[in-house]
């Protein structure tokens, strides 16, 4: 049995707090007489629950991508298929509503108790998913998908607060690098179950297996979480909220259309996010002068939080902007299905889950400064391999670069959260989880809005590509050879290729094909070039880690004195 500050106990067993120097110490504190760093049974209940939570959530985003095209002929309008710019809404819907509902949540975690909210967060998730696979429209599953992200966005920063709280001081290192798990995979496993599910069932078990998960989840919950005890609440911050919550929104929502406009400088883009930044910046000069603001700015004085952040942000760009391409390299340059794409990518997260368990244990041993560079290294020597792929580099390379950047990843991402959080009050841990998630959403959507650009962009530089794929779709079904030859005077990249072949049409055609691929593939080495300097960039915050012991104040608060302790069993 475990102890932290916050409610009362609810077992039949006592924590034996211990008072000294006018502050209580449970279990959870090394001054305890009965304390142990080991991660018991209770701890692991309680961390069963935060990651079926992360599961749900995080692979809902990457699962429902694949569904994209199979949405355009389900919910088509008379027979016409839907544009992509609509069935997109899908994914766009559920982000935006993650980032409406993540400001709120260091408020309504301490205004309602963190079980009490997760509770409504999970059932929440689960009615919208249940209401996702029951959808007859296009329309009604953008709307049921905002009620997932209302739910899905409480999810993350709630499980940070859940788990820092159980683990305590000394093993916090261990139990966020089991949290990072549905993190660093979701985005791996999500378009292999997403390709099973629709191929061998129907799209609706997309969300459909989310009910049985989201039960689950909630009976566990009740069992295993602590009771709630709420305190008097801090009052609302209101202006925040409207100020934050859709300047947030309109932010990512501008960032999000960059990949479908194809630059930045378009008006879809540029008047919400425009918007958006002021509205936040609007925010920051605000957050200063209520007690208690929407998101706490005044957390950023702790220096661990502030590095970590900057740091994170930078890897987050990085490797959710790099990890974006890489399945679509397989699909588009090797011909692979969305099924095998899924797993070549999966050495990434073999090699992130040999290390994550082995970077936990460290953390809670040795400052994450010392820790974090050699993740940061061993994702850097990957990316630079991927700088250098063709159309025909072997499959065993890849996969060893994929594998040595997941090596690198499990030591990077949950160490440096735990940098973050592990000097907080207990107070502040809810509000410092929720910082961190927004950071980390923001960081993932510029990351991915810049490397889609990118590869676009470098698409273009190679006109071959595109001129062989209005070509192709030209000269469909045109057999007279004088059609076609009037045809290639528009396209005259790929009249150039095919030209030394004459009317050897089948060597003409794998020619070309295999140019395109050539081409594509340099446009895919050449944004990992990109992904490169951004993890370079990210050694820079990441030198400013800590690199000697630092006192925890996870068990203290220091402006409100002794605590109640919170039994968790």
């Amino acid at each position: 049995m475990s102890t932290v500050p916050g409610a009362e106990p609810d077992a039949p067993t006592p924590a034996r707090p211990e008072m000294r120097d006018g502050r209580i110490y449970d279990r959870t504190h090394p001054d305890h007489p009965d304390y142990s760093d080991k991660i018991d049974a209770g701890v692991l209940k309680i961390a069963g629950v935060v990651v079926i939570g992360a599961i749900m959530s995080i692979l809902d985003i990457t699962v429902v991508n694949v569904a994209l095209p199979t949405f355009q002929r389900v919910f088509a309008d008379g027979g016409e298929e839907l544009a992509y710019s609509t069935v997109a809404w899908t994914v766009t819907a559920y982000t935006l509503a993650l980032a409406t509902v993540i400001p709120l949540t260091g408020w309504a975690a301490d205004r309602f108790g963190t079980k009490r909210l997760y509770l409504i967060a999970v059932a929440l998730f689960t009615l919208g998913s249940a209401l996702c696979a029951m959808a007859s429209s296009i329309e009604m599953l953008v709307f049921f998908r905002v009620l997932q992200g209302l739910g899905g966005g409480m999810l993350m920063p709630l499980g940070m607060t859940i788990m820092t709280r159980a683990a305590g001081p000394e093993r916090m290192g261990r139990l966020m690098a089991i949290l990072g798990v549905p993190m660093l995979l979701g985005p791996i496993l999500g378009p292999i179950l997403g390709g099973w599910l629709i191929d061998d069932f129907s799209w609706h078990w997309i969300f459909a297996i989310n009910i049985p998960l989201g039960l689950i989840a909630i009976l566990y919950a009740l069992k295993v979480l602590p009771k709630d005890h709420v305190e008097p609440s801090e009052t609302f911050d209101w202006i925040g909220m409207l100020l934050m919550s859709p300047g947030l929104a309109l932010f990512l929502y501008g960032v999000s259309s960059i990949p479908e406009e194809g630059t930045f400088f378009s008006t879809k883009v540029g008047v919400p996010a425009t918007i958006g930044v002021l509205l936040i910046v609007a925010f920051v000069f605000w957050a200063f002068r209520p007690k208690h603001p929407l998101l706490d700015l005044r957390l950023f004085r702790n220096r661990n939080l502030t590095v970590s952040t900057i740091t994170m942000f930078l890897f987050g760009a990085a490797f959710f902007g790099g990890l974006l391409l890489v399945p679509t390299y397989f699909q588009q340059v090797r011909g692979e299905s969305t099924l095998n794409a899924g797993l070549l990518v999966a050495p990434q997260g073999l090699g992130a889950m040999l290390t994550m368990p082995i970077a936990g244990a460290l953390a809670d041993k040795m400052p994450v400064g010392r820790i974090v560079p050699f993740g940061l290294l061993a994702i850097i020597v990957g990316f630079a391999g991927l700088t250098q792929i063709t159309d025909t580099t072997p499959y065993p390379v890849l996969c060893g670069f994929l594998f040595v950047m997941g090596l690198g990843m499990g030591g990077t991402m949950m160490p440096i959260m735990t940098s973050a959080l592990k000097t907080l009050r207990a107070h502040d841990v809810a509000r410092g989880s929720t910082l961190l998630n927004i950071v980390q959403q923001v960081a993932s959507s510029i990351g991915v809005a810049i490397m889609s650009v990118l590869l676009t962009n470098a698409f273009k530089d190679r006109p071959l590509i595109g001129q062989a794929q209005e070509f192709g779709q030209a000269a469909e079904g045109v057999k007279d050879p004088r059609q076609v030859g009037a045809l290639l005077e528009k396209f005259p990249e790929v009249a150039k290729v095919l030209a030394p072949f004459g009317r050897d049409q089948a060597a003409g055609q794998a020619a070309l094909m295999s140019q395109v691929r050539q081409q594509m593939a340099e446009a895919f080495a050449h944004s990992y070039w990109v992904a490169l300097g951004l993890v370079a960039l990210t050694l820079l915050p990441a030198f400013f880690l800590p690199r000697k012991h630092e006192e925890s104040h996870l068990l203290d608060d220091e402006d409100e004195g002794t605590r109640a302790p919170v039994v968790l069993h």
